[in-house]
């Protein structure tokens, strides 16, 4: 098994995996064996990373077209931005089945393909099209999310913050670029549906730039028993039960300003092309936040000022997106883009904690499961209670509390209790 070191609170620092021991643990089959195998490697990576957030806020920019055009009511606006992380925690629950089942490689290849296959159904203009697409996609980002931290251990052992920095930095690329474009690439199709369907190329080409990986992985690979790691114990951990919130909190903050953030400009009076592009603004600055913020938090001693710096950056835009008026719309859009990038440092901790990739994707499991179930409250509940008062008073005030809740999990996973060694049971 790999060896850890501690996560040092009072220096700060990301846990590390100690790069020998982590690759000698695999068997020779599975690291890349070649450059050529490492670059289409990458690759994939990017294009995939381009991917997880397209079709997530493509249709955010979107949800107020949509429903004009399909007619939908206040319940159905109020599910649908909650679907993805309902489909995040049902779907990712069963990852560490299905890659023990036919392994990471080829667990990511399906989930591939559901996710192209769930973006083009949107394209059908009806209600129920657009909600079975959106299962059936998301359902396809779930397994990806939680199998490409252990994706990154098993193949780039002594890079993992390069790779999850170019990961998290292309999934951001994607997002922004997703929400800038899909409003008038909707007007340029005629229809939002179609405006939702275009997307399902870039799933395509995802999993088309991904088949190498799996044909390589599978002709080299040697049929062994791969060790089961029970989710379950982890949580018994103090480290699981820290990494499972600190998740948890900033993907219920993430989620419910993505979904709501350009809806609440439109509402306020800004058009729906100038709320994208707000919108865009936010992904964009998440994008350079995220880099900025990992490279920060990865020095020793920072990554308790970097996990500090990114929390209190959303609790003051939530601030700002409430007494500000819309004409100062772009501050709030910074501020809310630079407490997206923490990301990236929770996938980090993810992919270097726990003994082995078992234990890795356990843990991925386990946060991102859990952790989306619960955050599926934020764009939910934000939903109701904005139809419930008329106001996003109510709604803001909710994310408030998270975010003070996010601060607080970021001191206590950075404290000098807190270490990498989860010590999960195995069956």
């Amino acid at each position: 098994m790999a060896a850890t070191t501690p996560l040092t609170p009072s220096t700060g620092n990301i846990p590390t995996i100690s790069p020998a021991p982590a690759a000698s643990a695999l068997p020779a089959a599975q690291a890349p064996k070649t450059r050529v195998v490492a670059v289409v490697g990458i690759i994939a990576v990017v294009l995939i990373g381009l991917n997880l957030r397209a079709g997530i806020t493509s249709a955010a920019a979107l949800f107020h077209e949509l429903q004009q055009v399909l007619g939908y009511g206040a319940l159905v606006a109020s599910i649908l931005p909650s679907i993805p992380l309902l489909c995040f925690a049902v779907a990712g629950m069963g990852t560490s089945w299905l890659t023990r089942r036919v392994g990471v490689e080829k667990a990511i290849a399906i989930a591939l393909a559901l996710l192209a296959g769930g973006l083009l159904v949107r394209g059908i203009p009806a209600t129920g099209a657009l909600l079975g697409g959106t299962v059936l996609a998301m359902s396809g980002l779930a397994v990806c999310n939680v199998a490409m931290p252990s994706f990154i251990r098993e193949h780039y052992a002594d890079r993992t913050s390069m790779m999850t920095g170019l990961y998290t930095f292309t999934m951001s690329g994607g997002a922004t670029f997703a929400a800038a474009v899909s409003v008038p690439l909707a007007q340029q199709l005629g229809s939002p549906s179609m405006g939702l369907a275009a997307w399902g190329i870039l799933g395509v080409a995802a999993l088309l730039g991904f088949l190498p990986v799996v044909l390589h992985s599978h002709r080299n690979s040697t049929r062994t028993d791969r060790p089961r790691v029970s989710m379950w114990p982890l949580l018994r951990t103090r480290l699981g039960i820290l990494i499972t919130a600190i998740f948890t909190f900033q993907a219920f903050l993430a989620y419910a300003v993505m979904s709501w953030f350009a809806y609440i400009l439109t509402s306020q009076g800004l058009s729906a092309s100038e709320s994208g592009l707000q919108f865009g603004v936010m992904q964009l600055v998440s994008v350079a936040a995220g880099m900025i913020l990992l490279a920060f938090g990865s020095r020793p001693g920072m990554l308790r000022p970097a996990l500090y710096l990114a929390s209190s950056s959303t609790l003051v835009a939530i601030a700002a997106m409430v007494w500000l008026p819309t004409s100062l719309a772009f501050v709030p859009a910074v501020l809310f883009g630079f407490g997206l990038g923490i990301f990236p440092l929770v996938l980090v901790i993810i992919s270097r904690s726990g003994r082995s990739t078992a234990e890795t994707t356990a843990l991925s499991t386990i946060a991102q499961s859990l952790g989306y179930l619960i955050a599926a409250i934020g764009p939910f509940g934000m939903g109701l209670l904005h139809s419930a008062t008329g106001g996003w008073a109510l709604p803001m005030s909710l994310l408030s509390i998270v975010a003070v809740a996010l601060m607080v999990t970021c001191h206590m996973l950075t404290s000098k209790r807190t270490a990498t060694k989860t010590g999960p049971r195995t069956a």
